[in-house]
């Protein structure tokens, strides 16, 4: 049983390097054709697509200073 809340899916990744995102994983958070989402991408932690609606949120998070023994520039 998963945590209420928690979804995984897995992606085709095209030759193009297109994805498709699942049907469930567009109604549970309502992307619609033609929204714009965010690509973030952190070498250890991978990748995340939030909408762009939540960009400031998420970049927060993925892009912390100090995180990790990181130092900061």
């Amino acid at each position: 049983m998963r945590p209420k809340g928690k979804y995984a899916w897995t992606v085709t990744v095209g030759e193009k390097g297109q994805i498709v995102i699942p049907k469930q994983a567009r109604d549970v958070f309502g992307i619609r054709p033609g929204d714009t989402l965010v690509v973030l991408g952190d070498e250890k932690r991978g990748l995340a697509i939030p909408p762009k609606s939540a960009f400031a949120q998420f970049a927060s998070a993925v892009f912390e200073t100090g995180a990790e023994g990181e130092e900061e520039p």
